[in-house]
């Protein structure tokens, strides 16, 4: 980060800043980087400050786009609804099944499940990662679709369970060892509503500003990335407090 410009601007602020020969303004230039340099806690402190006021902004722009696509992130009619359908809280969650942040949040997401019976958990199936990832994606939905949604929830926690890439040959091991039927699963997953379904998640994705994986939408705000349960914790007691 360059800091040269911050004397520029504090002297650009001076009322009578227009007034002041070369020299001066240099003077004044020194002055500003030997107090800084004397005290670096300043630059942290103001660093510090940048980052919050960014912070919110990003807030404030997350909440507008979450309510301007509200049902479309809340109730689009084929998202897989999971947890308590009638709680109190919706978490939804945009995921990759060959993101190794998402596997890592996996079993956080179902222990937060577990402790906390009133959250409706949506899932929202966001392939961005490589062929593996469109693949896993259409089986899942075209599980939801042929084998319902209790046979999708089997098929979602063995996909990320599963070490490696995923492949035809794996997703067929995957189905067989979920108990799936995976001809019914393979017949489905070129279809133009598989297909259909997850184009819309895409656009919605773009339009929220989501570019990576997981990201989580809770109440009225946008967690982009991996949160440990504790935090996540933190984040739905908020959205329950209102």
């Amino acid at each position: 980060m360059r800091f040269l410009p911050l004397a520029a601007l504090l002297l650009a602020a001076t009322p009578a800043a227009a007034e002041f020969d070369a020299a001066e303004r240099q003077a004044i230039r020194d002055e500003v980087r030997a107090y800084l340099l004397e005290n670096p806690g300043i630059l942290s402190e103001m660093v510090r400050l940048l980052e919050a006021e960014q912070a919110g902004a990003q807030a404030m722009a997350d909440e507008q786009l979450i309510a301007s696509h509200h049902d479309a992130i809340f109730d689009d009619g084929f998202s897989h609804v999971g947890g308590n359908p009638d709680g109190d809280v919706t978490v939804v969650e945009f995921l990759d099944y060959q993101c190794g942040f998402c596997r890592r949040a996996h079993p956080e997401v179902q222990e937060l499940l577990e402790r906390d019976g009133n959250i409706r958990l949506i899932t929202k199936e966001f392939p961005i990662l490589g062929p593996g990832s469109e693949l896993a994606s259409r089986a899942a939905i075209a599980t939801l679709i042929a084998e319902g949604p209790e046979a999708y929830r089997e098929l979602g926690n063995a996909l990320m369970t599963r070490e490696g890439q995923i492949t035809d040959a794996s997703l067929d091991a995957i189905l067989e060892e979920a108990g799936i039927d995976a001809e019914a699963v393979r017949a489905e997953m070129d279809s133009e509503e598989v297909s259909r379904r997850i184009a819309e998640t895409h656009i919605l994705a773009r339009a929220l500003g989501i570019e990576g994986t997981p990201t989580f939408v809770i109440g009225d705000r946008m967690v982009r990335g991996y949160l440990p349960l504790e935090e996540m914790e933190n984040v739905v007691e908020q959205a329950r407090e209102g």
